[in-house]
């Protein structure tokens, strides 16, 4: 199953609230399914959990029953639910405070979601009915979509007033809000009543910021080791060619004892390669003679080109 699906499951295993919560809920599932009109409501579902959901909400709610509903398992997976009968629509339109004739575009009526568990539980149905969102260890992306532009637009205004920020666009015939931000989406699926959903998510970043660090610490690691390995490479073919010029034997017996063990150890770094003189000597110490050693090397090219 996939994490939407996993989060949808989470959500129907919450118990119904009070009668305004139900109604709220179902609001939200109104809102954002296939079709709420004066003549029909629609809701296709591949949650099978949702699908059980469904009838015991809309008969706690509204204490009507679906006119079609899916029995079994159905084929391709999609559960569908309708309602078409004249009297159950005018029930639900009434809940509402809809005119069932009026109805040109669906609006929130925000007097039905005043007390915070009702908003929530509104969430929660639009969620249900037209809401998905990614598995967090591959991307940050929770959206809600549903073919009311107002319905989009004043959904936002709910969120921005719950503290939460999300962004809008269209897609095809819907207006979809949507969260990229992991903190946003970690404290809308606390909200709607999914905690658990939301620990996978904070556990999810949390990998992947370890894994980052790893990856940058590693990265940083062979950058170094690169530079070292260069480093050592110029400085044996600088003692290489004051050798050559018979210059290396002339040298003071601290800079011959440094070109010795640096041809000798060509893969130490300047630390390990200080503790193996005797006595030991620094970093610095030995990063000061290897230097004059490259100067040597660079003045007798010059001396020869002159």
């Amino acid at each position: 199953m996939s994490f939407s699906g996993n989060v949808k499951r989470e959500l129907c295993r919450l118990e119904f609230g009070h009668k305004n919560c139900q109604q709220a809920e179902a609001y939200g599932v109104l809102l954002y399914c296939n079709t709420f009109s004066r003549g029909e409501i629609k809701i296709v579902t591949e949650s099978p959990e949702f699908a059980r959901r469904l009838p015991v909400l809309f008969r706690r709610a509204f204490q009507v029953e679906f006119d079609s509903r899916p029995l079994g398992e159905p084929e391709g997976g999609k559960h569908i639910f309708q309602i078409r009968d004249p009297y159950k629509l005018s029930v639900i339109f009434d809940a509402f405070g809809l005119d069932q004739d009026g109805v040109v575009a669906h609006h929130i009526n925000f007097a039905v979601l005043e007390e915070e568990c009702c908003r929530a539980s509104f969430f929660r149905g639009a969620f249900l009915a037209g809401g998905s969102v990614t598995d967090p260890e591959k991307r940050y992306h929770l959206e809600l979509f549903t073919s009311h532009y107002n319905v989009s637009r004043e959904m936002q205004a709910l969120m921005l007033e719950a503290g939460l920020a999300p962004k809008e666009t269209t897609r095809k015939s819907n207006y979809v809000i949507y969260f990229k931000h992991s903190e946003s989406i970690e404290d809308f699926l606390t909200g709607i009543g999914a905690p658990l959903a939301a620990m996978e998510v904070m556990n999810a970043k949390a990998v992947m910021l370890r894994r980052d660090g790893v990856n940058r610490r590693v990265n940083c690691d062979a950058a170094n080791l690169g530079k070292a390995v260069d480093a050592a490479q110029e400085q044996i073919e600088a003692i290489r060619r004051l050798e050559e010029r018979g210059a290396l034997a002339a040298l003071p017996d601290k800079l011959v004892q440094a070109a010795a063990l640096r041809r000798a150890n060509p893969e130490l770094t300047l630390s390990q390669l200080a503790e193996l003189f005797d006595p030991p000597i620094t970093k610095s110490a030995l990063n000061h003679r290897l230097r004059k050693l490259l100067a040597l090397a660079k003045e007798g090219e010059e001396e020869e080109t002159t």
